[in-house]
């Protein structure tokens, strides 16, 4: 019977498939498909890997014997029966032949088959007997993952072969540094039981333009693994066993949106300019390296934010090093072309955190408010190694084309002056070491309203300003933007973040500076028009969020919406006020593009 699960829509589009389960703490199983060809061999790899379990149980057998309680010998056995259990083998086999998942990958999707079976039981102790099971399993998959030349991989998996069946993500959350395999990954969407709609997860998600739905509560124990499931990013609706009528219905909506994702790539290489002739920049925003030239072949005039703190991720602990990170930059700085490339510095903590946190830092990151605590440029100042190491390769690479560098969540007269002073200290360390470097331009995020409202400090020292308005709109309202039980609070319309946003943008025009965007509203057609009206020039998005909202600029003449913005900004719902003007001030304007 067809099941519905409402979330959160992060990611447009739909996704249909079949439902791969990952447990949180099977976050480092790799999840890739296998040729027809190599099923024997995968096999024989999964036999091999259980028969050196089996060895290494009967060999510590003989060592604890003696002075070892009896309950632990006997656990052993136990292990040892699951492992030659002929029905639980052919049942992981059949993933292999069938599905042609890797072996790994078969084996997890096997024990979250019978992890839900043993859930059912009435009898505690059978109930218990679960965690055998997932011992026995975490002890194959490493067996399997420490030979197979894969370096063990992540749950998302960095592998891109494609099988028959396609196959969707169920958890109940994914860390950003685990979204970002899904780059050239298997899944064609996702669904977590928890997350906001700017939750990092869910901005990666967009980035990637897969269809994802958060906030979804117990869909990881509603769906069971290989059913069929289709994920609504439009509705943020996850349809389990759909009927073949409902199937089909979604399968054309799949179709129809490929059609009008093509007709809109065809806008790629036209100039963003409004019927009333003004020229609008608008730039991508990017993760890793591999990224720019996606940009440039979307048409983005520039990187208007390059999230460098993906460059630290997924690295067990360890940190890039000057010449790993100038390569990096200098690799994007290049792919653009001459076009300008906006770097933000190391913007860790809240909801991406690293792999190598102290003790303390991973105490913080758990028992208090992440969102609020050691976090972007506060994380920087209090490792001043680590900010040298970033600053002085980000001014390397300026020395191959347009830098600009950005500082985020700044909200303090004396973080200004210590980000400053750091940022010359490196310009002096790499003269004295007689290492070349180029000119940046250095530019402040405005993140909390401190900064908002001390925007004048802000423009006597930085060349230029970039709006975060994911964290703005957290701040300002006081919401964890990855919290789903205050998501409904989020709310960009409201009143006083529309203020902020808007006089941030008119102060620093008056200032002679520029101002960009770089946040989830650039990239949310439904607020181009307004942003316009209120004096932005410069949006900095996903490359496929470019093409719509380049279709918004070219259908839009700006100058007779300036009023009815105006009068938004002073209402008590601008978006019902902004509504009923621009239907007003829009009609009598053809929509020719």
């Amino acid at each position: 019977m067809s099941v519905q699960v409402f979330g959160l829509p992060v990611s447009r589009g739909v996704a249909i498939g079949r439902a791969v389960l990952v447990a949180s703490s099977w976050v480092d199983v790799a999840h890739y498909f296998i040729e027809a060809d190599q099923v024997g061999a995968e096999i024989r790899r999964l036999k091999a890997a259980r028969d050196q379990v089996c060895r290494e149980f009967e060999a510590l057998k003989l060592d604890v014997q003696g002075d070892t309680p009896a309950e632990l010998v006997a656990l052993l056995d136990v292990h040892l029966m699951l492992l030659h259990d002929e029905v639980l083998a052919s049942a992981t086999r059949q993933w292999i032949e069938e599905r042609h998942y890797n072996a790994e990958w078969a084996v997890a999707a096997q024990l979250e088959m019978l992890s839900r079976q043993f859930d059912e039981m009435e009898d505690e102790y059978l109930r218990e007997r679960k965690a055998d099971l997932e011992q026995v399993a975490e002890r194959l998959i490493r067996t399997l993952s420490a030979h197979s030349g894969r370096g063990g991989g992540s749950a998302l998996g960095p592998v891109s072969c494609e099988g028959d069946v396609p196959v969707v993500l169920v958890a109940n959350d994914i860390s950003p540094a685990d979204m970002m395999q899904f780059k050239g990954g298997v899944f064609r969407g996702f669904v977590t039981d928890v997350g906001g709609r700017t939750s990092h997860t869910a901005i990666v998600a967009r980035s990637l333009d897969i269809p994802a739905v958060v906030g979804a509560r117990d869909a990881s124990r509603i769906i069971r693994q290989d059913d069929w499931i289709i994920i609504d990013g439009d509705a943020g609706l996850v349809i389990v066993d759909p009927s073949p009528m409902i199937l089909e219905e979604y399968r054309f909506r799949q179709r129809q949106g490929q059609l009008e994702r093509d007709r809109l790539a065809r806008l790629r290489h036209r100039p963003a300019v409004s019927l009333d002739g003004q020229r609008i920049q608008l730039l991508a925003n990017i993760e890793l390296p591999s990224d720019a030239a996606a940009a440039v072949e979307a048409g983005a005039e520039g990187v208007g934010l390059f999230r460098s703190e993906f460059l630290f991720m997924n690295r067990g602990g360890r940190l890039p090093d000057e010449q790993e990170q100038y390569e990096a930059y200098r690799d994007v700085v290049i792919a653009l072309r001459g076009l300008p490339v906006t770097i933000r510095t190391i913007d860790i903590g809240a909801d991406k955190p690293l792999d190598r946190m102290s003790l303390s830092e991973l105490r913080h990151e758990h028992s208090l408010n992440p969102a609020m605590g050691l976090r972007a440029i506060r994380w920087s100042l209090a490792d001043p190694g680590m900010f040298m190491v970033q600053l002085r390769a980000i001014l390397r690479a300026a020395q191959h084309g347009s830098v600009r560098l950005l500082v985020p969540m700044i909200s303090h007269p004396g973080e200004i002056r210590a980000a400053l002073d750091m940022i010359e200290r490196a310009r002096d360390s790499l003269r004295h070491d007689g290492v070349a470097f180029g000119d940046v331009t250095v530019g402040a995020m405005i993140e909390v309203p401190a900064a908002a409202l001390m925007l004048p400090i802000f423009l006597k020292h930085f060349d230029f300003i970039s709006i975060g308005t994911n964290d703005l709109i957290q701040y300002t309202l006081a919401i964890d933007r990855a919290d789903e039980s205050v998501a409904h609070l989020y709310d960009p319309w409201h009143p006083a973040l529309l203020g902020l946003v808007a006089s941030t943008i008119q102060t620093t025009h008056a200032a002679g500076k520029e101002v960009c965007i770089c946040g989830e509203m650039a990239g949310d057609a439904e607020f181009t028009e307004m942003l316009l009206a209120v004096g932005l020039r410069s949006f900095s998005m996903h490359p496929s969020q470019l093409p719509a909202i380049k279709q918004r600029i070219l259908r839009t003449e700006i100058a007779p919406l300036a009023p009815h913005a105006a009068l938004a900004l002073a209402a008590e719902d601008p978006r019902a006020v902004w509504a009923s003007g621009r239907v007003r001030a829009l009609t009598a304007i053809p929509q020719t593009v």
